[in-house]
């Protein structure tokens, strides 16, 4: 029998790398809220997270062999202006969702974020202390906290900065990025913002790695390359052949933000690496998007 795979959020631009990644292993099924999604490999079902007579029927329809909760209200401003709203999917859905894997002791994935740190001490290790600046890094650690306390077996995956091929409804990044170039403007990028980043393929594979290795606990997911967002632009540019005089450096202070941006989260990831998780370069993984994003 093919073990079933449920990915919460699958019409998102992880929660898409991750079907996409995990269907040539598994049965996958995929939630989705309000966008729908298909795909010949993967089962989608729409349903609302947030009501808990909702989830627990999805639950009881496919009855998973492993969970990867990539459901989230994951954009800062959004949260800090709709805390309830956000709190409701980016903790207590997460909360829900670790009791029904632990009831049945199933492996259960939550992606969480490196934005749970202020940025700055890094790089950030597992066992660092959490110091979120922003509601949404507040949500994730209150998250943590409770899938912990419901289901200690579970893995809390804290995902770094993604970009890659983006779902039919959600992308990265660097989808905005190109669309600026291609335009004709100009693109501002902050000089004074770090992070390690990965693409949506290598933190599918990674977080099916915890699933494998049966991961309890914490683990970083972020790439091996620190690197500043202007960086990375100008790293973009060369690989995918944009105007790379467009580009021009910023700094934090200089754009306003409703909610607080943590200055380098960072992540040392040295615990995946050793698990066998082998991010490529950011230069290898961006040569394998040419054409496609």
């Amino acid at each position: 029998m093919i073990p079933k795979l449920l990915v919460t959020g699958a019409s998102g631009f992880l929660g898409w790398n991750i079907c996409q990644v995990a269907k040539s292993e598994w049965e996958v099924y995929g939630t989705y809220n309000s966008s729908p999604v298909t795909d010949s490999g993967v089962k989608f079902i729409k349903t609302d997270l947030t009501v808990l007579g909702d989830l627990k029927q999805v639950w009881e329809e496919i009855k998973p062999d492993a969970v990867i909760h990539a459901a989230a209200a994951s954009k800062p401003n959004f949260c800090e202006e709709n805390p309830d709203i956000s709190h409701k999917i980016n903790v207590v859905a997460a909360g829900d969702m670790a009791s029904l894997c632990g009831a049945a002791g199933i492996p259960y994935v939550f992606t969480s974020t490196d934005l749970v740190f202020d940025g700055l001490n890094p790089p950030y290790r597992e066992t660092d202390l959490v110091c979120p600046i922003n509601t949404y890094g507040g949500q994730k650690v209150k998250a943590e906290g409770e899938i912990l306390a419901r289901y200690p077996k579970a893995a809390i995956c804290r995902m770094p900065l993604m970009y890659g091929i983006a779902s039919p409804h959600g992308g990265s990044f660097i989808q905005g990025f190109i669309k600026t170039l291609k335009s004709g403007n100009c693109l501002n990028l902050f000089e004074d913002e770090f992070r390690t980043p990965v693409s949506g393929t290598t933190a599918a594979r990674g977080l099916l790695l915890a699933i494998e290795k049966k991961v309890n606990g914490i683990l970083h997911l972020g790439g091996k390359q620190r690197i500043s967002r202007y960086e990375f632009g100008l790293l973009m540019a060369q690989v995918l052949d944009l105007p790379a005089d467009r580009i021009t450096p910023g700094k934090q202070q200089d754009v306003k933000s409703i909610a607080p941006r943590s200055p380098d989260t960072s992540l040392d990831s040295s615990q995946a690496f050793d698990l066998g998780y082998e991010p490529p370069s950011i230069m290898e993984e961006l040569a394998a998007l040419r054409g496609l994003v």
